[in-house]
């Protein structure tokens, strides 16, 4: 397969990308995991049976 400078360059370009986009997508995941491990404890702190009586009670969206 024969390409020209400008294909493996934008070959390169969307890699690139794409590994962005993997790094972005792993930092959101983790952010989640934080912030729901966050209301666990909260939850348990505050006395509610369970992390969905805490988001009912204080109007917590997902």
């Amino acid at each position: 397969m024969v390409q020209t400078k400008d294909e493996i360059s934008r070959l390169k370009e969307l890699q690139k990308e794409i590994e962005q986009l993997k790094k972005l997508l792993i930092k959101k995941d983790l952010d989640k995991l934080v912030q729901d491990s966050y209301l666990e404890v909260a939850a348990e702190n505050l006395g509610y049976k369970s992390v969905e009586e805490l988001r009912k009670n204080l109007n917590i969206k997902r």
